[in-house]
Order: C-alpha cells, then sequence, then structure tokens
C-alpha cells in the first residue's frame, strides 16, 4: 500500500508582510537564514538548512534526517508566523505541518527557531527543541500505534455469529535488532512481497522497545511460510485470536483473512499489519466499522533507556464497533436442519410485523447471492400477489373454474404438469389457488386490467427499490400489454423473484402491512464516511383488510393437508410449481414468515421441517 501523500509546495510561506521585513531590519536581515533553513528541513535539503545554523553540519544534518525516519514522515510543511530582532538577537515563531502517511491526520504544532548573529551572519542557535520545543537532548521521536482488534458480526441477542480463530503476526522488537535493522527487514520483504521501505519505516518509527507488528498470515499460509520465517533471526511471530470464523449463515456473515500486500495495497486506509480484512458478506460491506482505525500517539523518548518522556500529540482512531444483524438464531438453525436433505434449495425466514431477516438457508445455493439476490420464476406462488388484484376486480374465491391439462389464454398456451391438482375439473377459485392449477388462475386474466396486476405487485414490494447492504433483489415485472401477458404474470411465468423478495410477500399477507427486509441494525451505514442519515427505504403499504382477511383463508387452504402443516400451530401458504422441477412454498405460522424454492424436492417439505424446528427450539 502506498502512504497517501499531500501534494505540498516546496517554499515556505511567510505571515510576515514584507513591508514589515524590509523595513524593520538592518542588514545581514534573519530573514535568509529562517528561510534557507526551513525550506531546507522542508524539502530534504539537510545541506542548506545545516549551513544556516550554528551546530556542526553532520550532526544537524543527522538530526533532521532522523527525524523524518523517526516520525515516519511523509511530509513537512512550514508557515512563519513572526519574526523580531532584538539586537544581535532574533526569534522567528513558525507553525508546522507533519504528514504522517497511513492516512492519520496531519500533526501540527507551533515551533521557535532561536537565531543570533555570528561573525556578521545570522545563524539558528542549534538545539534539539529547534524541531520541537519539548525535544531535549538525549532524546528521540517515535510513533506508537496500537490497532484496535476486530469487533465481531452479532445477532440480534449480540450473541457473536462467528468464533475466533488464529491468526499469526510477524513482527520484531527494534531494540532487539541493532543495526540489523536493515537486513531483518530485506529478508522480510523478499519472503513476504511486502515493501521493504514501508516495513523499515515502520521499524524505525516505533517506540524500540515495543512489538512491531509487520506482516499478518492466516495458519494455512503461516505453516507454508514457518520454515523461511523461522530462518530470519530477530523475526518473533506472536499468535492472535480473531473473532473470523464465521457461524451460519455463514456466506450472510461472511469471511476474513489476513492481510496481504496486494489487499493492503488495494484497501488503503487504516489496515496495516495485526488487522484482518473481509473478503465476502457482511465482513466486506462493513469492514471499515469491524476494523476501526489505528490509535496513534507522537511521543519523544530518552535515547538511553528508552522509556516514554512526553506524549506530543495522540489521535484516538475512528473507533471500531460490532455490526448488528437481525439473524436469530434458533430460527437459523431450523433453517439448517430444513434444508440439509435436500440438494438445491433455499429458505429465508423473516419476521412478518418487523420485514426482519430471521434466517438464510441453503443447500446447493449461494445464501447471498441466490436466497437474496437470485433471480427465479415465481410461478403460481406469484398467484398470492395476482388474488389480491383479482379479489379487488371483484372476482370471488368461491367462483367455480375449471382446471384442465391444457389451456390457451390471448395466444399464450398453459399446460398444468408438475403436481396433481387434487381437484375436480371444476372448483373454487380458492380450491385452485391453493393446488396451484396454472389453466385455472391463467383463465382469470381477463377478469383483472394490467394496472391491477401492477398496482398489486407494487403493493407487494415486487419491483421495490428497496436496499440492503448485500446484494439483493427485489423481483422484476415486465410490461403487460395483452391477455396473454397478463396470464403469464398470474402464473409467475414473466415475473422474476427472489427468496427474499416472495418472504416479504407472505408477511404482507401475514401481517397485513407489506415492509422493506432489514438485515442490519446497527450501524446505519455500511461506510463510516458516508452520510449517518441511511439511504431512505420504500414506506410500509398496508392491504386492505377484507382482502387480506380473504387471502388468509385462501393461504390456510394451501396449507391443510401439506407436508408445510407438519408442526403444531397453523400454517398458511402454498406450494407452488415454478418449472425445471422447481417448486415454491410461500406462507407463514406464528409471526415467522418463509419463502422456500427447492429443485428435485417438495418446497413444502422444506418448509414444514422447518416450522417444526422452530417449534422444537422455542
Amino acid at each position: 500500500m502506498r502512504r497517501a501523500r499531500r501534494t505540498l509546495a516546496a517554499t515556505v510561506t511567510l505571515a510576515v508582510a514584507s513591508t514589515t521585513l524590509t523595513g524593520c531590519f538592518e542588514e545581514p536581515s534573519p530573514h535568509d537564514a529562517v528561510r534557507d533553513f526551513l525550506v531546507g528541513w522542508q524539502t530534504e535539503d539537510y545541506e542548506l538548512a545545516a549551513g544556516r545554523t550554528d551546530g556542526d553540519p553532520a550532526k544537524v544534518r543527522k538530526a533532521l534526517a532522523d527525524t523524518k525516519l523517526e516520525l515516519d514522515a511523509a511530509s513537512f510543511r512550514f508557515k512563519i508566523t513572526s519574526l523580531g530582532v532584538e539586537g544581535e538577537e532574533s526569534k522567528a515563531n513558525f507553525h508546522a505541518e507533519v504528514d504522517l502517511g497511513e492516512n492519520n491526520p496531519l500533526w501540527e504544532y507551533d515551533g521557535v527557531l532561536p537565531l543570533h548573529l555570528v561573525d556578521g551572519m545570522w545563524r539558528v542557535r542549534w538545539s534539539p527543541s529547534v524541531l520541537h520545543p519539548q525535544l531535549k537532548e538525549g532524546q528521540r521521536f517515535a510513533v506508537d500505534t496500537e490497532p484496535n482488534a476486530r469487533m465481531p458480526v452479532v445477532d440480534r441477542a449480540n450473541d457473536p455469529l462467528q468464533s475466533d480463530t488464529i491468526l499469526y503476526v510477524a513482527g520484531v522488537y527494534p531494540a532487539k535488532l541493532g543495526d540489523r535493522a536493515e537486513e531483518v527487514v530485506a529478508r522480510l520483504s523478499e519472503v513476504t512481497g511486502y515493501a521493504q521501505d514501508r516495513l523499515l519505516s515502520r521499524v524505525r518509527s516505533s517506540p524500540p522497545e515495543k512489538f512491531v507488528q509487520l506482516v499478518t498470515f492466516g495458519r494455512s499460509r503461516y505453516q507454508s511460510m514457518r520454515a523461511k520465517l523461522d530462518a530470519i533471526a530477530g523475526i518473533v511471530v506472536q499468535p492472535q485470536d480473531q473473532p473470523v470464523n464465521p457461524d451460519p449463515p455463514r456466506q450472510i456473515v461472511g469471511s476474513v483473512s489476513a492481510l496481504t500486500p496486494e489487499t493492503e495495497q488495494k484497501l488503503g486506509g487504516p489496515q496495516r499489519a495485526g488487522d484482518s480484512v473481509g473478503k465476502s458478506g457482511l465482513q466486506q460491506a462493513y469492514q471499515n466499522y469491524l476494523t476501526g482505525s489505528t490509535e496513534t500517539k507522537v511521543i519523544t523518548l530518552d535515547l538511553k533507556t528508552g522509556k516514554e518522556v512526553a506524549q506530543l500529540k495522540e489521535w484516538p482512531g475512528r473507533q471500531n464497533v460490532s455490526v448488528k444483524t437481525t439473524i436469530d438464531r434458533a430460527a437459523q438453525q431450523a433453517a439448517e436442519q430444513a434444508v440439509a436433505d435436500t440438494e438445491t434449495s433455499a429458505l429465508v425466514a423473516v419476521q412478518r410485523t418487523t420485514g426482519e431477516i430471521l434466517a438464510v438457508g441453503t443447500k446447493g445455493l449461494h445464501q447471498e447471492r441466490d436466497a437474496l439476490a437470485g433471480k427465479f420464476p415465481a410461478g403460481t406462488a406469484f398467484s398470492i400477489v395476482a388474488a389480491d388484484a383479482l379479489l379487488k376486480a371483484g372476482v370471488s374465491p368461491k367462483q367455480r373454474l375449471a382446471c384442465p391439462q391444457e389451456r390457451t389464454v390471448g395466444g399464450a398456451k398453459f399446460v398444468h404438469v408438475g403436481q396433481n391438482t387434487g381437484v375436480t375439473t371444476s372448483a373454487t377459485f380458492q380450491e385452485h389457488f391453493a393446488k396451484g392449477c396454472v389453466t385455472a388462475l391463467a383463465s382469470l386474466a381477463r377478469r383483472v386490467t394490467a394496472g391491477d396486476l401492477d398496482r398489486s405487485a407494487q403493493d407487494f414490494g415486487i419491483g421495490q427499490p428497496w436496499r440492503l447492504p448485500l446484494k439483493s433483489f427485489s423481483g422484476a415485472r415486465p410490461a403487460l400489454s395483452s391477455d396473454a401477458d397478463k396470464a403469464k404474470a398470474i402464473a409467475g411465468q414473466n415475473v422474476q423473484v427472489s427468496p427474499l423478495s416472495m418472504a416479504l410477500v407472505a408477511a404482507t399477507v401475514a401481517s397485513g402491512t407489506w415492509r422493506p427486509p432489514v438485515l442490519v441494525t446497527e450501524p446505519k451505514t455500511a461506510d463510516p464516511a458516508a452520510d449517518p442519515v441511511p439511504a431512505t427505504q420504500p414506506a410500509p403499504i398496508p392491504m386492505d383488510p377484507k382482502i387480506r382477511a380473504t387471502l388468509t383463508t385462501m393461504m390456510r387452504a394451501g396449507a391443510v393437508g401439506t407436508p408445510a402443516q407438519a408442526g403444531k400451530g397453523k400454517v398458511y401458504g402454498v406450494t407452488a410449481y415454478a418449472g425445471d422441477q422447481q417448486t415454491w412454498f410461500v406462507g407463514w405460522q406464528g409471526d415467522v414468515a418463509i419463502a422456500v424454492l427447492a429443485k428435485n424436492y417438495n418446497a413444502g417439505a422444506v418448509a414444514g421441517s422447518f416450522f417444526a424446528g422452530l417449534g422444537s427450539s422455542s
């Protein structure tokens, strides 16, 4: 990682007006000596700076060069604030800005340059206090850093959703290296790929008695490099416990790795040796919250003892915090068990009254890319949304409809395959809804307008612009320009949804109000540098109470006598076919609404297993 460098002017700014300089001073003026010293220091022309002091040039040059190394400074900038003369004595006050690099703030302080005439020339009266008023003989600068330990991602009960894993941090004690610092760092750079100059500057700027963290390794990488590290005399490896091993839902929580040269350069910011880096999921999305930033202090040290003498400046760094999710451990365990016997499935559970995501379980699918952000055909599960429009249009749940094996609507052909309807060719709308007869449902296309279907889809959140900190998909509904388009929409053949968006559909009927999903409750934004006011989510949308009551009855009929009704409490929902051997279950029990998508497996059976498991754990 290249340190952030501020582009600085190569000249010293004089705050004193030129009329004051020319009107008050007799020749020779101290102005030139002040200018040459500060410009030389700022531009690393230490020969120029030393030549305008009364000190030993070699010692002054070394002191200025050491100051840059001891502070690991990217640059210096100076501004003269006043300049006065009393006989053969003069004093210049200046303001210093020191860029400590590593994206630390500027260190600003005020200093004083005492001057006097020596053989007719103005010279800076040399002492360490010229560099800083509190620096004395026998002392040096140092930068003391303290990285914050990574904070955990937690569930709704504030329990960590990951366990500790050992990371290995290689570093040095500068005092024990003596004059071997460059050699040790060069060998470590060769082995690890980290930039040698950055490693060396960290060593030289740190307190000599303190362990300086240089490189972090995960277990496997450390084992592969252990022999090479052991061969470098002076390198010390310290194991550190960090909360990085994710618990379920693992792909939502995300993985973490040790900092590498590549990730250090890519991330920039406060990351440095000893840190871990989120690679996926919430660990990646909230990286800067979880790892925080390094606490930094500029101090002076006694050269003989190595002990701290004075603290010149402190930056506490940005405080790192836990990320609090809405995940419920009992619901997550039930979801994991429910999908275990399938080959390909996804289950998303939400709290019906809040939209908070309680669990995400998958088998053969990805929890983020598929369960939250997957784009799947809705199939007849979309009949829940279509029923809202049809009931509002006056279609009675008692209306009798035929359920032929095939039907054509507006030129579009519908074939009922994949499951037995379990009803006669003539049954009620409610019965065909409960059993998912696609040909019967498609026949109602002329009873509803395209606008009616579009409004109901919007009211159930399909295509709404809600956002999560992870990838997600709210659904996509097409423009409906014909009876064929409407029939396909009712059958869910031209509508795409995710398991998450369908769990929210179930929650809408269960609670009477559609609400956007919630996964993280604290912090409010994924980027600590962003506006603290979170992005506005779509407002909740209430259902018509009468329509909700009717649809609730219809969904109860859809669950009775199915594998979904495996537990003791009443289950509401529908099992639907979505083509390509995929089935949906969309429904709820109690305060938990779910959507299950399964391939070559009955989604209703997965739902029943989940509800039974949830009941046994409560």
